[in-house]
């Protein structure tokens, strides 16, 4: 028999993980508080709505902003006495926390978050490959079963993710790290740009889209979530801070300024590959591409038939020409190779990464 889950919540994540689960073979019910959501959610697949007379999940899943999870978490903990509880809330200690004061029965109740998302909301934006090789944290506490603990770890594996499991207070610390101080400094940056005249505006290239585009993330649920995990992220806010000021200090010493951009640039070199493999070691070939139809399909076909793999590519339009460009990450050890390749098939390109 097909597990039957309840989703409570049916905005990105929420309907995402119906549209996955559901192509997945789960029983999927869907629940929002604003009814619209769930029949959006559930004219697009995302599953059925749900009947409080008769569900009977065998999990639940909030997927609501944190500042809810809580209230929510204990009210389906007695509702479904045999049900496995899990949500998908961005931080994890401030909420057991809350659980626990709430549920003192809350074994059930295996707290989860999905590292998958974006700056958009609501059911429409939804994805069923949103968790696809995302990793899919799950943090088990010494109440909880080995049994409901598989039952999570499960659930995000058949959507997809890969489950990485950790106590909740070192979830916090990290996603302090390499999420909300992050978003934080895109917010910073593109808060600065409201005092920038516009005829400079008109100067921006893409590397300033890049770094503000999550900035116009919903200000609502981020300050839900950054409220919950304020002590982290004060503690990262206070590192950046002392970064700050040494960097005002070493502007004009260009050997001590060098220094500090390559730990940038080991930093950047630090993060996880794709599909959570080391990161290669790799150079952006960076190709101009004419704006017209068929011409993107036409070089990735130039180099899929060359034998190259694409690491990674971004495509970037010139504010001026009718053309576009896309970078391609490759291995460094076959960039200039690719670069000469797609020269003899007639466009234009070059290897090594630019700035802007």
């Amino acid at each position: 028999m097909n597990r039957r889950v309840l989703i409570l919540g049916a905005g990105l994540v929420g309907s995402s993980l119906g549209l996955a689960l559901t192509r997945a073979g789960y029983d999927v019910m869907l629940w929002d508080i604003v009814p619209s959501h769930s029949l959006v959610a559930a004219g697009l697949g995302a599953g059925r709505i749900s009947d409080e007379d008769t569900d009977d999940p065998d999990v639940v899943v909030v997927a609501t902003p944190p500042g809810v999870i809580p209230d929510l978490v204990a009210e389906v903990l007695g509702k479904f006495p045999g049900a496995v509880i899990t949500d998908v809330g961005s931080v994890k200690a401030p909420i057991l926390a809350a659980v626990s004061a709430l549920a003192p029965e809350h074994r059930r109740y295996v707290g989860s978050h999905p590292m998958a998302g974006s700056q958009f909301t609501g059911p429409l934006t939804a994805s069923g490959d949103l968790f696809k090789d995302r990793t899919w944290v799950v943090t088990p506490v010494g109440g909880n079963t080995a049994e409901d603990v598989a039952t999570v770890e499960q659930l995000a594996r058949d959507v997809g993710a890969r489950v990485v499991t950790m106590p909740p207070e070192e979830h916090d610390e990290a996603v302090a790290q390499v999420s909300h101080l992050p978003h934080l400094m895109s917010i910073l940056t593109a808060s600065h740009l409201r005092e920038v005249p516009t005829a400079n505006l008109r100067l921006a290239g893409q590397g300033i889209r890049d770094v503000t585009r999550i900035a116009g993330s919903d200000p609502g649920l981020w300050r839900q979530i950054l409220t919950a995990n304020a002590d982290a992220v004060r503690h990262e806010l206070s590192e950046v801070a002392e970064d700050l000021r040494h960097l005002i200090g070493v502007l004009d010493r260009p050997e001590e300024l060098e220094r500090f951009l390559a730990m940038g640039q080991a930093g950047a070199h630090s993060l996880v590959g794709k599909h959570g493999h080391d990161p290669l070691d790799t150079v952006q070939v960076t190709v101009e591409i004419p704006d017209e139809p068929r011409a993107l399909g036409r070089l990735f076909t130039d180099i899929g038939e060359a034998g190259f793999n694409v690491e990674d590519f971004e495509l970037t339009h010139d504010p001026v020409r009718e053309v576009g460009y896309l970078s391609i990450a490759v291995e460094r050890d076959v960039a200039e190779q690719l670069r000469a390749n797609i020269v003899a098939r007639g466009w234009t390109g070059w290897a090594g990464r630019g700035s802007d």
